[in-house]
């Protein structure tokens, strides 16, 4: 394999040019000639293909984003898409491809290995939510985004004895509520993965006061609803000041943390070597701080679980 392009896919995370970075410098220390693919699956589609060179993603591993843009496309749900997608492929001359981003872009990473172009996947997205890896990129460092912003809504809550509600990200994971929850001693975190009645947060507002506490934080992950609506029925029943705050697209900016960098590198440089052994519809992760590869279809198959430990132990540590 001579040649090999990268692009990324859906929404952005931190890290994701230092996975560029990586698989473009692997491939050219092999000898491999790298082209990146700019705006995403539609920028494949429309043949918006460029060589990269090494001083091409110099000076890139500390931005979050990523160089070659990003965006959903809808005609590549379409066969005429992706056949228009392999056509410009095979027009520039490359042999494989390397995708970075979560699990709607494996689903067309999985699309073109069955038309016939060999693909790896590489896991960027916050919200953690791909299977058969213990992290994916950019989920550190929204995480710390999260605790970061938490930690100064804590300072007005208790200035203000306020019952705050949090809103962040995940779609429908709750890792980033579970482990920023934990992180800053939320009085409540409401999960996807777990049944946390209003009654019960209510409940633990009431114990909280009762010992004389005047304000609390309760992060909500998006994927169980907004934290306008909890916000509602808590002031309804408590009559307790109550303010909400959604965090939104803040958490996946800023520079990818140490952590994101370093994992980052890893499955980047990872993933061109799976193309230079010849493998294919293969997704590179990381699991017990080992590098691993999985083929696509088990990772698109399984389920993402959360660690419930974590969600027990939060519960027991804000009582």
């Amino acid at each position: 394999m001579k040649r090999i392009a990268v692009l990324t896919s859906g929404g952005d995370a931190p890290g994701m040019n230092a996975a560029i970075r990586s698989s473009v410098r692997r491939a050219i220390y092999n000898g491999v000639q790298v082209f990146g693919v700019y705006n995403g699956y539609n920028g494949l589609i429309s043949g918006n293909i460029e060589e990269l060179t090494v001083g091409s993603v110099g000076d890139i591993i500390h931005h979050g984003g990523t160089m070659l843009f990003t965006a959903r496309s809808d005609e590549f749900r379409t066969e005429e898409g992706r056949a228009k997608a392999v056509e410009q492929l095979k027009k520039h001359d490359i042999e494989g491809l390397i995708v970075i981003g979560g699990d709607g872009s494996f689903r067309g990473a999985q699309k073109l290995t069955q038309l016939g172009f060999p693909t790896i996947g590489v896991p960027g997205t916050i919200d953690n939510d791909i299977p058969c890896t213990d992290y994916t990129i950019g989920f550190d460092t929204a995480l710390n985004t999260v605790v970061d912003c938490i930690d100064k809504i804590r300072d007005t809550a208790t200035s203000h004895e306020r019952t705050y509600i949090i809103e962040v990200m995940g779609r429908d994971a709750g890792d980033i509520a579970l482990f920023a929850g934990l992180a800053v001693g939320a009085e409540s975190i409401i999960i996807p993965e777990a049944t946390t009645g209003v009654e019960n947060v209510i409940e633990r507002l009431y114990a909280g006061r009762k010992r004389g506490k005047k304000h609390s934080i309760i992060i909500v992950a998006e994927g169980v609803g907004t934290a306008h609506q909890y916000a509602e029925i808590i002031k309804k029943q408590t009559n307790f000041d109550t303010r909400v705050t959604v965090l939104g697209h803040i958490q996946r900016g800023g520079s990818p943390s140490a952590f994101d960098r370093i994992l980052a590198s890893r499955l980047g440089a990872a993933a061109v070597d799976l193309l230079l052994e010849g493998k294919q519809d293969r997704m590179v992760g990381m699991k017990n701080n080992q590098i691993i590869d999985v083929d696509i279809d088990e990772a698109l198959a399984d389920k993402h679980e959360i660690d419930m430990s974590i969600f027990h132990l939060a519960r027991t540590l804000s009582i």
